[in-house]
């Protein structure tokens, strides 16, 4: 993905299931062409290959299983993913916890075939311990504050900092993002200057009245001319 970036999570909201999310991506896509902001869209695994085909915006799922493909029912490769068109992956939501060791097997399998990682962390001594696996992103989300109305960058600013420092001590190739109750342009101008490289939201953009408004005002927190480089390892 290219930075500063806003990673969307579609989670899987009434709102957004099939058809609905379709529309949305399309329209978030042409947000992302018309501003030139970098935009992310993690839709359902159900609809990861028609998102994909409908936009060229990075798309990446929502999670990933450390499986090999073949008699694995029910259960997400990261090669199913490539297949189906995503980019990347999230991993380790506060909804949707994985075991250390999980991580530790998926994360680089990700990589080797081409998939970025995105792994969320609850507090500073998880995302120091995620950092050592060496994701492409570390995601920084108190998970009390998460679907909230105050974003972390208002109620816990230090864990952000702290972040980041702590992150980079550790692994200074990690690219930090921070997420939890992010809802405005100013919440994203707070994210930069406490020192990530953008965003990872859902209730924000997908819940509002006004999903499109939305987006563009957080896309005006993000630094004016702002060099849009690519992570690369």
């Amino acid at each position: 993905m290219r930075l500063p970036a806003i990673v969307l999570n579609f989670k899987t909201y009434p709102e957004i299931l099939g058809k609905k999310g379709w529309d949305l991506a399309k329209r978030f896509a042409a947000i992302s062409d018309e501003t030139g902001a970098s935009i992310v869209l993690c839709p359902p695994a159900t609809d990861i290959a028609h998102i994909a085909k409908l936009v060229h915006v990075p798309v990446f799922a929502q999670h990933v299983d450390a499986v090999e493909p073949g008699p694995t029912t029910g259960w997400t490769p990261p090669e199913a993913l490539l297949e189906a068109g995503a980019a990347g992956t999230l991993i380790n939501h506060s909804e949707r916890k994985v075991a250390w060791e999980e991580m530790a097997k998926s994360i680089p399998r990700c990589q080797k075939i081409g998939l970025e990682v995105v792994a969320c962390a609850d507090d500073l001594a998880e995302a120091e311990t995620l950092a050592k696996f060496a994701p492409e992103y570390i995601a920084i989300e108190p998970p009390e504050l998460i679907g909230g109305d105050v974003s972390v960058t208002t109620a816990k600013p230090e864990v952000i900092s702290r972040a980041v420092e702590r992150i980079r001590a550790a692994n200074p190739n990690v690219v930090v993002l921070c997420g939890a109750g992010v809802r405005t342009r100013k919440d994203v101008a707070k994210a930069i200057e406490l020192g990530t490289s953008g965003v990872l939201l859902a209730t924000g953009v997908l819940k509002a009245k006004d999903p499109e408004g939305a987006l563009t005002d957080l896309i005006r927190g993000l630094p004016s001319g702002a060099p849009r480089r690519t992570r690369s390892r």
